[in-house]
């Protein structure tokens, strides 16, 4: 992590430990009046939507919503978007029923203890994502929940005093909060129920809250540099840029507008990949990138061009990666439910609104169509009758070599490879991972993260590489598994490429017909030996839904097991099947094995992990779509 990331822990560990963090963070509200209602409501500041724009979208059959917004009026609330809890405070973890002191100062509160359990069940309903389900119902229904709103906001203002409690802990957590709020306050702008006193309240808390983002910005950007970051140092430019009349205001839009570029450059690989390795992160980003742009031009204002330039990569790259039938991507490295500003009604793992949404404002069509996840879009970019000038263009083979990832696109499938050496931490010991997709099925699938703070057993299975489809040694991850988010003993020394050629084998099935070659290799397992390399090859037919999967390991000590192992769908054996052979022909059986799949955060259910082993330390293997449904189409449809 270097020098620099360390000097900082020490030096932050010390004064957290002396108190000066709480002399940094005063429980103590500092904001006082600065503009009245009326004032705000004159201001010449635009915001990311406009009702002109919205004009013509409303949908009174979201009976879905409906429902939502009505259970939230009743104090329940969706928990990473698949559970529903009864809550009707700030500070209780709903999983176990541990109830934090919303009296103890923030820095005092540990992010991980067994008796309080996930910290991150408290902070999902304090994050205020609910209020979008109340603000799309009224929208759609012509309602006006604005009381209910505003009584959630004066609750929580009044429940967690100044950096006291959990939901001061974490500024990314602070950040989301002031932006949902700032949402709902544009939205309500004119409303009845935002009285001069409701307004005072919200932002003083919103300059105090903020206040906290900047004062404890060099954790995010020294010792966290990820999405927090991002977040954050958005935070700052967005609160700056539409609360003109906060004190410091000026300075908080000026360093945020700074640092969010900086951020950009630095996370965001010239190749459009993100350093987190995770697609739903990097989704995250892509909404920062949405309210960066939105708010700037709306309000006179342009970024550096990196910034528009890493946009436009990511896109493509997060497009490459994509189901054309679902929206959905591979759920791949870190999941923990996060979808920030939801404004459609599509499913949490469908990418279509927020990518759809930010390639309006760029001006890109990605080749979507029509469809729900348009709402996104009408909300944030405003005229969907306008066409965009360029359409995406998608390559058949595509090579993200900054990060490792390589991706076909061919007859109704993805088949996607990751292989890479890290320079930025890792969260996975995943490499030489393979999805594959056909016609809106993961036929095989990453397991996904499940939970941060749970048993360690689940910790070591989900992260480790027992949950990817690639190869270990025994029981050893590719690389050492270290406490919480730490790994030993980086890969540093990884390549891979991709090809199209005509493949000669063997076997009587192929001969000269046309297969896109994925290769990659690296060098792990460092804590059972020196040098020892995993090669992988995979072919996949041209036109056809059919791919050979060879992998090899090489200079490995000769007691350990060679076990390649998959993660098939449920509904993998009802259409396809798979076989596997060693080095000298002969048939492996596979052996189904305990196996896990989380596809969102908290929540798992019981999987097949297929193994394949060999004392060898070679294994081909096979996946088509059986015979007997060959002749009928060569794309089957899982209904």
């Amino acid at each position: 992590m270097g020098i620099r990331y360390w000097a900082f822990r020490i030096w932050y560990e010390f004064q957290r430990k002396t108190g000066l963090l709480r002399l940094r963070f005063p429980t103590k509200s500092l904001s006082m009046t600065h503009v009245t209602l009326e004032m705000w409501r004159g201001q010449k500041r635009s915001f990311l939507f406009d009702f002109d724009g919205l004009e013509g979208t409303r949908n009174t059959d979201l009976i879905e919503l409906k429902k939502r917004a009505g259970r939230i009026q009743n104090h329940y609330f969706q928990y990473f978007h698949h559970q529903w809890y009864h809550v009707t405070d700030w500070h209780t973890n709903p999983q176990n029923g541990f109830v934090y002191n919303q009296n103890e100062h923030w820095s005092a509160i540990r992010d991980f203890s067994e008796a309080a359990g996930d910290i991150k069940y408290v902070w999902e309903k304090s994050r205020f994502t609910f209020l979008y389900d109340l603000i799309r119902y009224d929208y759609h229904f012509r309602d006006d929940q604005s009381q209910v709103i505003f009584s959630f906001i004066q609750d929580w203002i009044l429940k967690n005093p100044v950096n006291r409690g959990p939901n001061w802990k974490c500024s990314q957590e602070i950040t989301l909060r002031v932006l949902n709020w700032t949402f709902a306050l544009h939205y309500y702008k004119v409303s009845r129920s935002l009285t001069q006193d409701i307004f005072d309240q919200i932002i003083h808390s919103i300059h105090d809250q903020m206040r906290h983002v900047a004062e404890n910005i060099s954790f995010s950007r020294i010792a966290v540099r990820n999405n927090h970051a991002l977040t954050e140092t958005l935070g700052l430019y967005v609160i700056g840029l539409l609360y003109p009349f906060l004190p410091g205001s000026e300075c908080l839009k000026r360093n945020g507008k700074k640092w969010f570029e900086e951020e950009i450059q630095y996370q965001i690989y010239e190749d459009g990949t993100f350093l987190q390795f995770s697609m739903n992160y990097h989704r995250v980003v892509m909404q920062l990138l949405t309210w960066a742009i939105r708010l700037a031009h709306a309000n006179g204002e342009t970024w550096k061009n990196v910034v528009y330039e890493k946009a436009k990569k990511s896109l493509y790259f997060l497009r490459t990666c994509q189901d054309d039938v679902t929206g959905r991507l591979p759920n791949y490295g870190n999941n923990d439910g996060a979808l920030f500003f939801p404004l459609s009604d599509s499913h949490f793992r469908d990418f279509r609104p927020q990518l759809a949404a930010l390639a309006k404002l760029l001006d890109i069509d990605l080749g979507y169509g029509n469809g729900k996840w348009d709402e996104e879009t009408a909300w944030i970019s405003g005229d969907l009758k306008r066409k965009s000038a360029e359409q995406i263009q998608l390559a058949n083979v595509n090579t993200f070599l900054e990060s490792g990832y390589y991706v076909v696109r061919d007859h109704g499938s993805v088949t996607f490879l990751r292989c890479g050496a890290y320079r930025h931490r890792p969260f996975q010991a995943d490499n030489l991972h393979l999805d594959i997709w056909a016609n809106g099925e993961n036929l095989m699938r990453d397991a996904g993260s499940f939970q941060y703070n749970t048993q360690e057993k689940w910790i070591r299975y989900f992260t480790g590489t027992a949950s990817h489809n690639t190869v270990m040694l025994n029981d050893f991850n590719q690389m050492q598994k270290g406490k919480r988010f730490i790994w030993h003993n980086w890969i540093r020394k990884a390549t891979g490429k991709v090809t199209m050629s005509a493949a000669e084998w063997n076997e009587d099935e192929c001969s000269e017909d046309e297969w896109f070659i994925l290769e990659g290799s690296f060098k792990g397992f460092l804590a059972v030996g020196k040098d020892i390399i995993h090669r992988r090859r995979v072919s996949k037919r041209a036109g056809q839904l059919h791919w050979i999967i060879e992998d090899w390991i090489e200079n490995a000590p000769p007691f350990l097991m060679m076990h390649q192992n998959w993660h098939p769908c449920e509904r993998f054996f009802d259409q396809y099947e798979i076989r596997a052979a060693d080095e000298k022909g002969n048939i492996l059986a596979f052996s189904v094995n305990e196996g896990w799949y989380s596809e969102t955060y908290g929540h798992k259910i019981a999987a097949k992990r297929l193994s394949f082993s060999t004392s060898g330390r070679y294994i081909v293997t096979t996946i088509s779509i059986k015979p007997q449904n060959a002749h009928t189409s060569d794309t089957p449809v899982f209904s």
